[in-house]
C-alpha cells in the first residue's frame, strides 16, 4: 500500500487513524497548494482530486477518508475503532455521519469561501456570501454534539473511535483558520485535551 498525502485535515485524520491502528506505509507527498491534485496523474488515481487517496495492493486506488479508514480497519481489526459488533460499528456510523455533514462539511466550506477564497476560488465554484452563515452553523452543531456528548469520555462513551479521530481533526483544523470553539462549551474542550495527548496524534503529525 501506499498512501498519497498532503496538508490539510483529512490526511491528518488518516495519519492519525494508521498511527492508532500502528499500520505503517510508505506515503507520497502531493502539493496541494501548487495544484498537483487537480492535474494528471493525480486525477487518473482519484478523479475527485482530493486527499487523501490509498494505492492498495493490487494497483486500485481508494479515496475518501471513511472509506479508507474502514478498510484498514477490517484488514488491521485490532485495536479496534469502527466497533466489534454490529451495534457498535453502526453507533461510530452515525455519529461520524454527525460530525461529517453538519461540523466538518459546514467548517470547510466556510473557509474556502472566505480565508482560503483566494486558492480554491479556481478550482470550484464557491460561495463568499455563503462563509459566514456555514462558519456559524458549525458553530451551532458543536454546541448541539457539546451538549449530547456530556458525561462521555470518547464520542461513543467508553469507546475510541474514528469518530474522535475525525471530530478532532476537523476541530484542530477550525482553530488554525480562525474558526475556533465558541465560550462557554464544557465538554468538548476537555475531550480535545484527551485526544490532543494520545501518542497517535503526536507521531501523525
Amino acid at each position: 500500500m501506499k498512501l498519497y498525502n498532503s496538508i490539510g485535515p483529512n490526511p491528518r485524520v488518516v495519519r492519525i487513524f494508521f498511527a492508532e491502528k500502528g499500520v505503517e506505509v510508505p506515503m507520497e507527498a502531493v502539493d496541494l497548494m501548487g495544484g498537483e491534485n487537480r492535474q494528471a496523474p493525480y486525477l487518473e488515481r482519484n478523479p475527485a482530486g482530493q486527499l487523501p487517496c490509498l494505492e492498495l495492493d493490487d494497483g486500485s486506488y481508494l479515496s475518501e477518508i471513511l472509506a479508507i479508514c474502514e478498510y484498514i480497519d477490517e484488514k488491521h481489526p485490532e485495536p479496534a475503532l469502527i466497533g466489534t459488533t454490529a451495534e457498535e460499528r453502526a453507533e461510530t456510523r452515525m455519529w461520524t455521519r454527525r460530525i461529517d455533514l453538519g461540523v466538518a462539511e459546514n467548517i470547510f466550506g466556510g473557509f474556502r469561501y472566505a480565508e482560503g477564497l483566494p486558492l480554491f476560488k479556481d478550482r470550484m465554484r464557491t460561495i463568499p456570501a455563503a462563509a459566514d452563515d456555514l462558519k456559524a452553523n458549525a458553530q451551532d452543531k458543536l454546541e448541539w454534539l457539546d451538549g449530547q456528548l456530556a458525561g462521555r469520555e470518547w464520542v461513543c462513551g467508553d469507546r475510541y473511535t474514528v469518530a474522535d479521530i475525525l471530530l478532532f481533526g476537523v476541530v484542530e483544523f477550525a482553530g488554525s483558520v480562525g474558526q475556533p470553539l465558541r465560550d462557554g462549551l464544557t465538554w468538548l474542550p476537555g475531550w480535545f485535551e484527551r485526544v490532543a495527548k494520545r501518542s497517535a496524534v503526536e507521531a501523525s503529525k
